[in-house]
């Protein structure tokens, strides 16, 4: 098909214009690149090779996104910027107004931290061992800090219906250290109204915000019997405080003065339920120093304008990320650890790049008949814990109540006969349901729907903004995060089957009368607090040991996790996390090291196929 081409009135000049001027030799050529020039600036040529979304057009994509010049993707790196630059051209193509008029959201990200050579700690005479008796948190403020001490119990300030507590109250921490213990009274209970107010950085957040100088976190043997120093988890932005974990020996000897232990405080504070805070004769010098590296990287940006003015002011963001994990490697999310080459990323996550580019060139080619605005968005950093969207909220080119809906678009490119397009985020808005239900009508594929907004995508990002959202996926397999996540393991008509269905729900939230109405659909972050015990899949395993070399799921139970990630009855347990389970024993420890909120990876043996689930617990 010949390319459709039309003239759009517009700020925007084509790049290929203004290298045509500079580059032009003899006066009469300068002439008329002057001409053309003046022209464009008020109207520019939108270049549309075809209007439909194509599986031609969706395979150019994914082969150049997830080729080998490319090598994986990775944030910061030469190759993320000729990605992202790629997709802008396509965005620039079609006409879309570029965000900032570059279409390019700068940001930087930690690629790395490290305990640096100015940490101290010195409680009296004594001076502390860093990383063998206290260690800074990753959300530490490079500071030093030489004052007195607070114990505040569990750093609590809650005021929610029957349940009043508050360890701040009688002492003052003006300037002082604050210590306080990690977790809550109730490690233990899986529903404890204590929760969501016992991660260590809210903690802190919440001592300095009433004035601490620096806080010393430390472990109860409730908490953590075996008293260990948490490893540097990196890219958590700064509290503004030096912030350490401290052992209980120490913590014992700023004690000591007082004739406490924390052990003995602990005990106290589980068993009364109420605040014991008090001030200690103790001064306390501290200095805290991280040492980070950081890249810079990007999301892609660009807006398509709705044609009637009492909605072109209401937006629906359609994005996907577009970065992966490079060569792979220790630390860089592979579930091939030991071994480096390129991640390609086709599918995760090139293939929702394709289809947030096909349905922009569509949605162009008839951008007349759109009632709402539509926000484009390729997101960086997505694998390093979703930053990009996550700036992209904190930066956001509209007012968020502006943005009316969210779809995330993340490996859309393994369509199977046994498998259905996963929704997450469907009761995130009362119509939601029956929206993607009305559409699905005559799509060969079934749909596998949850009600959460809070999962491990960048839709998430959106959710916490009280922004209704979908998540389509066609799930994890075994390629996923390795080298073999290849182009040539893409289903193609698949990909183009679903992309339409995704364009025919995007149109009706354009298009409609009325906006979504958005309503909360389970926790909007996952808790990153620690809890001694309970993390679960929601199955019953079978505990008799019937198999060897895993563990049988002999019941799955809907709506818990394993449900929600695609596990089915008879499923054989065989790995998480890249981690093997040959029995009750293997499993058991496996979730002892996982953490509320985390999103692992999960092998299965189902007949005679091996399936990998993505597990959100």
């Amino acid at each position: 098909m010949k390319p459709y081409r039309y003239i759009i009135c517009s700020s925007f000049t084509t790049r290929s214009l203004l290298t045509r001027f500079f580059q032009t030799g003899s006066f009469f050529t300068r002439m008329i690149s002057i001409l053309m020039l003046t022209t464009f600036f008020a109207c520019s040529t939108i270049r549309i090779d075809n209007p439909d979304i194509s599986v031609k057009e969706l395979n150019e994509h994914i082969s150049f996104l997830a080729s080998d010049s490319l090598k994986g993707r990775l944030p910061g790196t030469p190759e993320d910027r000729v990605a992202a630059e790629y997709i802008l051209d396509q965005f620039a193509d079609f006409g879309l107004q570029l965000f900032n008029s570059s279409g390019l959201q700068y940001y930087e990200v930690v690629t790395s931290m490290s305990i640096g050579p100015g940490n101290q700690l010195q409680i009296g005479d004594y001076t502390a061992d860093v990383s063998e008796e206290y260690v800074p948190f990753a959300f530490s403020e490079n500071r030093s800090l030489s004052a007195g001490v607070v114990f505040s119990g569990y750093g609590f300030v809650i005021d929610q219906d029957n349940l009043l507590w508050n360890d701040f109250t009688g002492v003052d921490i003006s300037g002082k250290w604050v210590m306080i213990l990690r977790g809550d009274p109730e490690i233990d209970n899986l529903s404890s109204p204590y929760i969501s107010y016992s991660k260590d950085r809210d903690k802190a957040m919440q001592a300095k915000d009433l004035g601490a100088g620096g806080v010393l976190l430390v472990s109860g043997p409730a908490f953590d019997q075996n008293d260990g120093l948490d490893d540097l988890e990196p890219r958590q932005s700064s509290t503004g405080i030096p912030v350490f974990q401290i052992n209980r020996e120490i913590a014992n000897k700023i004690l000591h003065p007082a004739g406490e232990t924390i052990e003995e405080l602990e005990k106290k504070l589980i068993n009364k339920r109420q605040p014991n805070s008090f001030e200690l004769e103790m001064n306390i010098s501290g200095s805290s120093e991280l040492v980070q590296e950081s890249v810079q990287t990007f999301n892609v940006v660009a807006i398509l304008k709705g044609s009637y003015p009492m909605y072109a002011d209401e937006f629906l963001v359609i994005g996907a990320h577009y970065d992966h994990l490079g060569m792979g490697g220790p630390g860089s999310g592979s579930r091939l650890q030991d071994s480096t080459g390129i991640h390609y990323g086709a599918d995760d996550n090139a293939s929702g790049v394709a289809a947030v580019i096909e349905m922009a060139e569509k949605f162009a080619s008839g951008r007349d008949s759109l009632k709402r605005s539509i926000i484009f968005a390729a997101f960086g950093a997505e694998e390093m814990g979703l930053l990009g969207s996550k700036y992209f909220i904190e930066n956001s080119p509209v007012g968020l109540d502006q943005i009316k809906a969210m779809l995330n678009i993340d490996m859309i490119g393994r369509l199977t006969a046994d498998r259905n397009l996963q929704i997450g985020g469907v009761g995130t808005s009362v119509e939601g349901r029956a929206l993607l239900t009305t559409h699905h009508e005559g799509y060969p594929f079934g749909l596998a729907m949850t009600e959460e907004g809070y999962g491990p995508s960048d839709h998430a990002s959106f959710y916490g903004a009280d922004i209704p959202v979908f998540f389509f996926s066609t799930g994890a397999h075994m390629d996923y995060h390795t080298p073999n996540d290849r182009v040539d393991s893409i289903n193609f008509e698949g990909l183009k089957v679903i992309s339409d269905y995704i364009h025919l729900v995007a149109g009706d939230i354009i298009n409609r009368e009325t906006v979504l109405s958005f309503q909360e659909a389970g926790p909007k972050t996952g808790t990153q607090s620690r809890r001694r015990s309970g993390v679960t899949l929601g199955i019953m395993p079978d505990f008799a040991g019937n198999v060897e070399n895993g563990l049988r799921a002999d019941f799955v139970t809907e709506g818990k996790p394993a449900y929600n990630g695609g596990m089915k009855k008879g499923d054989i347990i065989t790995a998480i996390n890249g981690l093997p389970v040959n029995n009750i024993q293997d499993y058991m420890y496996r979730l002892s090291k996982l953490k509320f909120g985390e999103t692992i990876n999960v092998e299965v043996k189902r007949g005679e196929k091996t399936e990998l689930l993505l597990i959100q617990l």
